[in-house]
């Protein structure tokens, strides 16, 4: 089932955004690998499109317990760059 995962930076977290950056896109590749990534990427600011207020991850996990255990150990979380994450069910319609 395709999950959401809507995280939210912790203000003033661009450096540790930077400092773990590597890493969190290692994760990200290994479920690209495993076919189950269907898009990712930051949130950028209206006025600053190199600074972020989040990420948006859209993957297919086998339930939200799995989800949730996956976001849960998110090196951007470990660090402090997410201050939440939110994960809800997610229906793709377009692109068929």
């Amino acid at each position: 089932m395709l999950f959401m995962l809507l995280a939210t930076d912790a203000e003033n977290s661009a450096e540790k955004r930077a400092a773990v950056r590597e890493k969190h896109l290692a994760r990200l590749h290994v479920l690209q690998a495993k076919g189950h990534l269907v898009l990712a990427g930051p949130n950028p600011l209206p006025d600053n499109d190199t600074q972020f207020s989040g990420s948006l991850i859209v993957a297919d996990f086998a339930s939200l317990d799995e989800a949730q255990a996956w976001a849960g150990d998110d090196p951007y979380l470990h660090a402090g760059v997410y201050e939440e994450i939110l994960i809800r069910p997610f229906k793709q319609v377009l692109p068929a």
